[in-house]
């Protein structure tokens, strides 16, 4: 099975190569702008013909869409999440027509969770924020090719490798460096949240790789229950053995600011896929904590069923 990867330098895609690498017999090629990249690929500002032409030669059996913007201007935002997928349809319906895509979306294309529900595949879409709705018109995209294609809709990724962009990487990262006794300005973290880690998101992303049955155009990724905010924020204080104030007066997220609580309804996904999230939280901000320190915590046991 030949696959083709993009956005393998980001936080899932390095997840997601680590893990498919890993399948018997899988041939894991990798796309992007990296000078390390199989092939060179900048869905952002690609034609489709050159897209068509670079398929064409890779003959690839599952492209995996890893690729995405999460912050920049709202140009930067619309060329990679909107006009990508589209132009990669568009590619991949000349040149690879019967090739699976696997495309990732975020929970940011719901907006919040409506009269205290789990948002399913089936609830309504209308995202807060510009990312939100790139990432929504990329999906569109995708369910709308005429492609053997899946969206996986991430909620909020955690775990080792967590970027700075990300709160949970950009709290590690404050906690680190903190002095004793000072204080660490973060957002508003009110919010109620649906964390996930990232090994969890390689593996269903695998799951999806090779399944051999048709799958829903939508699958939600997530691990089925919301969690305060603030639970990251404590949670890796007690790691960091950090006594100071964590304010919440500074600048908060830009990718679903007006949701005070979204989770996923995650049982489609656990049926079509056979998959359920493994870590705990304590272990993603444990393992998330150790990758950002070089200092392990000690190992806990995945979580078997929903965390």
């Amino acid at each position: 099975m030949r696959i083709l990867v993009l956005g393998s330098s980001g936080f899932l895609g390095e997840h997601t190569v680590q893990h498919l690498r890993a399948v018997p017999g899988a041939q894991v090629l990798i796309g992007g702008r990296s000078p390390a990249a199989d092939v060179h690929i900048d869905l952002a500002t690609a034609g489709v013909a050159q897209l068509a032409d670079t398929l064409g030669a890779l003959r690839p059996d599952t492209v995996v869409n890893c690729a995405g913007a999460v912050g920049g201007s709202s140009l930067a935002l619309a060329g990679t999440n909107a006009r990508g997928p589209a132009a990669l349809c568009a590619a991949l319906g000349e040149a690879a027509p019967t090739a699976r895509l696997v495309h990732l979306g975020s929970a940011a294309e719901y907006g919040a969770s409506g009269q205290g529900l789990a948002l399913t595949e089936s609830s309504p879409t209308c995202p807060f924020s510009v990312y939100g709705a790139t990432k929504l018109a990329g999906t569109l995209a995708v369910t709308n090719s005429g492609l053997d294609a899946v969206v996986l809709r991430v909620f909020n990724p955690i775990g080792p490798g967590s970027p700075a962009s990300s709160l949970p990487g950009r709290l590690a990262g404050l906690l680190r460096d903190a002095e004793r006794g000072s204080a660490v300005q973060v957002g508003d973290l009110s919010a109620y949240r649906d964390f996930i880690d990232a090994r969890d998101v390689a593996q269903a992303i695998v799951r999806a790789t090779i399944a051999t049955a048709p799958l829903p155009p939508v699958l939600n990724v997530g691990s089925g229950t919301a969690k305060p905010v603030r639970a990251v924020a404590s949670g890796l204080a007690q790691l960091a053995g950090f006594g100071g104030r964590i304010d919440e007066d500074g600048v908060g997220s830009t990718r679903s600011p007006a949701a005070s609580r979204a989770w996923a309804d995650i049982t489609t996904t656990v049926s079509a896929l056979d998959w359920r999230p493994r870590y705990s939280f304590p272990q993603s901000l444990a393992d998330l904590w150790a990758a950002a320190t070089g200092k392990p915590v000690g190992t806990l046991r995945p979580a078997h069923g929903s965390t």
